[in-house]
């Protein structure tokens, strides 16, 4: 029996004969990308695209960056395997695709010293800083969409310029590093999925830095470019089963592999402050305006995966695919993506609506993926406003239909309530609002609009009567009947 091999550089002459690996020099690279938030997505998204690249001949590589000390577990991770890592591709048919990507070559831990930090940023090779922060990373109000200065890091960081915390600190004391050295300007590329992304990111950036620091503020709104981008690849969390799956069938033992679907896309504007790669040969889409992608990727592939998940969650489904396999769920997500997703999305140039739908409920249905619920119902507090709220919005705003998405808001009530789903099953949601959500949702049986008049979640929505009077049918009825499925039958038979 083969013992497994450690993944790390002196061994891929060994690991090249169980799977493919970088044939491309890892050393005297020209390190022109600083990427902050080195978790899985990025893995399997960003860093692959650059992985592709250097097979091509790019010298660019990949300098991670973690801001928290919960990062410090990849960045251990990733040193002891000279940056190296396994990308584990799922296809529907159940064939496993495994590639070692070499695309990092370094990795520094904010938390343990800013300063190394803050030097790699600014330094003259750094055309991009790149992030994938989570949309609770942006610091914003989702009911205003105004920076939060009430956030205690912020705080410290206004009156300490030397001692940031947050990514806002971070950016600001390199950019202003660079900006004194008479470097260039550098571009600041969002990866999340926050729509109009990079919009957001400098318009949060520089709010920050017109308290902190006015000339520099100045200096970056004239500087420093902000594209806007669009990415997709569903990305599960990585599980022990992934990792012994390796050890067993390849003998590679990696300490934190990435498992991702086949599919992969990435939508941006070409608007770059000191260039780019030439990410257009590996098949990235750079365009003049990538709002309308954008929308239409929030609004149904994240919705749909926030219907499937709230819901499924609170019936007891465990996986994405558990729910698509399950007639109801799969009927009722082609219903809302029919009637109310995207029926507010327009045109879009190049894109047959039709066939993007059917392919979610392919994507979402990957038997290989299992996307635990859970994972997908992780920070709906910042998620919902962007990928599900914003359509009850709009559908109220054009007398279009807003059951099927109501439904979701009364059962994700439901579950912060009861903390329970309908097996009797403990319901844990990570949620930096966890606390808040609990709270509101357990006063419902007497105030059946305490939920939804969070008004950081919901903004004015609770004033609208049209909405209230369908939320508070559906929260009665579920609150009556424990049942999720009644209620999904009741619609689609309905609508």
């Amino acid at each position: 029996m083969n013992t497994p091999i450690k993944l790390n550089q002196l061994n891929l002459i060994e690991i090249e004969n169980r799977m493919p690996v970088p044939s491309y020099s890892r050393t005297n690279q020209d390190v022109d990308i600083i990427h902050i938030g080195v978790g899985g997505f990025h893995r399997a998204h960003l860093a692959y695209y650059v992985h592709l690249l250097k097979k091509e001949g790019a010298s660019t590589s990949i300098c991670g960056i973690g801001l928290r000390e919960g990062d410090r577990k990849i960045q251990d991770a990733l040193i002891n395997q000279d940056y190296l890592y396994t990308l584990i591709v799922k296809h529907p048919n159940g064939k496993i695709v495994p590639e070692v990507i070499g695309s990092i070559v370094d990795f520094e831990l904010g938390v343990e010293d800013s300063e190394a930090v803050i030097q790699r940023m600014a330094f003259s090779s750094t055309k991009i800083i790149s992030l994938t922060i989570t949309e609770g990373g942006y610091n914003f109000d989702p009911a205003t969409g105004e920076f939060n200065f009430d956030n205690l890091d912020i705080q410290h960081e206004i009156r300490n310029p030397q001692e940031p915390k947050t990514i806002f600190g971070f950016l600001t004391a390199a950019l202003k590093r660079r900006r004194d050295s008479g470097l260039p300007a550098l571009t600041i590329l969002s990866c999340d999925n926050i729509e109009h992304n990079g919009d957001m990111t400098r318009k949060m950036l520089l709010s920050f830095a017109e308290v902190q620091d006015p000339e520099l503020a100045k200096w970056i709104a004239k500087e420093v470019c902000f594209p806007n981008s669009m990415v997709d690849r569903i990305t599960p969390i990585t599980t022990p089963s992934d990792m012994d799956m390796l050890e067993k069938d390849y003998h590679l033992k990696d300490a934190w592999p990435v498992t991702c679907e086949p599919f992969i896309q990435w939508v941006v504007e070409d608007k770059f402050s000191t260039g780019r790669p030439e990410f257009e040969k590996v098949g990235v889409h750079f365009v003049s305006d990538v709002a309308p992608y954008e929308k239409m990727k929030l609004r149904m592939l994240n919705a749909g995966h926030s219907v499937l998940g709230l819901l499924g969650i609170l019936h007891g489904h465990p996986t994405i695919n558990s729910c698509v396999e399950d007639e109801l769920f799969a009927s009722y997500l082609q219903t809302f993506l029919d009637k109310e997703a995207a029926p507010i999305l327009g045109a879009i140039e190049g894109v047959d609506i039709i066939a993007y739908r059917e392919s979610l409920l392919e994507r979402f249905g990957n038997p290989n993926i299992k996307d635990s619920v859970n994972r997908i119902c992780m920070e709906s507090s910042a998620k919902l406003p962007k990928f599900l709220i914003s359509t009850i919005h709009e559908n109220l705003a054009v007398g279009g239909s807003i059951k099927l998405a109501t439904l979701v808001i009364a059962a994700w009530c439901y579950s912060c309530d009861k903390k329970i789903n309908q097996k009797g099953q403990p319901i844990n949601i990570t949620d930096v609002l966890s606390k808040e959500l609990h709270l509101a949702a357990k006063k419902t049986k007497s105030d059946p609009l305490a939920f939804i008049n969070q008004k950081t979640i919901f903004g004015d929505l609770y004033k609208n009567e049209f909405f209230t009077s369908c939320y508070q049918d559906q929260i009665q009825k579920i609150y009556l009947d424990n049942s999720i499925k009644k209620q999904m039958k009741e619609i689609l038979f309905n609508e």
